[in-house]
């Protein structure tokens, strides 16, 4: 079909034509960056973190404290104390093992530093979390050790976390960066410029704190055998997962048996790792979801105004389409007539949207830290946007394709 005759009709019925592009614009650059988030959200929700995550329980309390203070005889309390607990957690019938940690991944503390081939830092670096933990901490996650051992109880320190143990378990990320050969298993590295050698390598350990700006290195870990001697200990139990309430309820009434005095406010306790994976992605699956239920008002609308706007035009040019179906005009003309007088407007409401998208886009990462809108979604919202307009269009131009020849003769 000739689009001479379209843009020339177009060009009569400019004002509803330009607020049909705008709205068309406006609703593709919000529905864009909706969508990123929305995709983003449920991709941090949905990706491994390499642990095993069913019948796993963490722990989080404050220790008494009259145990705490810098000094060596309060940093050999805190750790008696944390002996003790774990030493009576393992003896409960529901527990498989116990574990000291300082986090799990996502939803934890964290530290993180630099690791690199050499003690002044100015070869090849590479940014990475650490995890602080005993000999049970990678058998408690359910890591899978793709290479080396784990760590052996007389390896374990004891007191401030901080990186500087003498051997280290790292994630395949953080061995494939630093010895791209694939031998990094036995090889020393430097932690913020102090040496370690490499004596595990596990598959997968997402980093403790959320993505944010930490996204390019998020699956860059490294386990310290270290017992951390602090107020706030963490344990990490994995219990079998059929008994999972039960085990929960044991471990609260064996803890506060060994120490009544310790402490489980608001926002620690004893928790399996699904509920708190739940509590920390209530905020983002809340937002994902009003986002999703904006996006489909914006469609609705967006699609309302577009059979509105071809509803009209189909009333006054009833005559007009009787001429043309007297003349020879077939049915399939009239409906591609419509359908392409609808694909450019959605067309220029689209290249007008993908600016304002990646505009809007710009805007948030500045005022609000939000990640770079990806070019799948601008592509997204524009086949959206296209698929949308001609399924709007459909049923009044239709409509338009079913005018009799006999109409032209009448009207006149």
């Amino acid at each position: 079909m000739n689009v001479y005759p379209v843009l020339v009709a177009l060009r009569r019925h400019k004002a509803p034509v330009i607020l049909t592009v705008l709205q068309i614009a406006l609703t593709l650059a919000i529905v864009a960056n909706a969508f990123s988030v929305i995709g983003h959200t449920i991709e941090r929700m949905s990706r491994p973190t390499g642990l095993e995550e069913q019948g796993l329980i963490w722990i989080m309390q404050k220790l008494p404290a009259q145990s705490g203070g810098d000094d060596a005889a309060a940093i050999e309390r805190l750790d008696a104390l944390q002996r003790t607990d774990l030493e009576t957690l393992r003896k409960l019938p529901d527990v498989q093992d116990v574990a000291a940690s300082t986090s799990i991944p996502q939803l934890g503390g964290f530290d993180a530093g630099d690791i690199s081939l050499d003690a002044d830092r100015k070869g090849k670096l590479v940014r990475a979390a650490y995890y602080y933990g005993d000999e049970h901490l990678r058998a408690t996650f359910g890591l899978h050790l793709i290479a080396g051992r784990d760590f052996v109880a007389t390896e374990i320190q004891h007191g401030h976390a901080g990186p500087g143990s003498p051997v280290v378990i790292v994630s395949k990320p953080v061995a494939d960066q630093l010895f791209p050969g694939g031998n990094a298993l036995g090889q020393k590295v430097y932690q913020d410029g102090k040496p370690a050698t490499i004596v595990g390598i596990v598959e997968r350990l997402q980093i403790p704190m959320s993505e944010g700006r930490n996204s390019s290195w998020v699956l860059n870990s490294v386990i310290e055998p270290l017992r951390a001697d602090v107020l706030w200990a963490g344990y990490v139990a994995r219990v079998r997962p059929s008994r999972t309430a039960e085990a929960i309820q044991a471990i609260h009434k064996a803890l506060f048996a060994v120490n009544p005095m310790r402490h489980m406010p608001d926002g620690a306790g004893i928790h399996s790792l699904s509920e708190v994976r739940a509590r920390y992605f209530g905020h983002e699956r809340g937002i994902a979801l009003l986002m999703s239920v904006i996006c489909v008002i914006l469609l609705s609308v967006t699609a309302a105004g577009i059979v509105g706007l071809t509803s009209l035009w189909v009333g006054q040019r009833t005559r007009q389409i009787g001429v043309r179906r007297a003349i020879g005009a077939r049915k399939i003309d009239i409906l591609r007539y419509f359908q392409i007088e609808n694909l450019l407007i959605a067309g220029g409401g689209a290249v007008v949207g993908s600016l304002f998208a990646v505009g809007l886009s710009e805007w948030l990462m500045s005022h609000y830290e939000m990640m770079r809108l990806p070019p799948f979604y601008v592509a997204l919202g524009v086949v959206a946007m296209l698929v949308l307009g001609q399924a709007a269009v459909l049923v009044p131009a239709r409509r338009a394709s079913n005018v009799p020849p006999f109409v032209a003769a009448r009207s006149g």
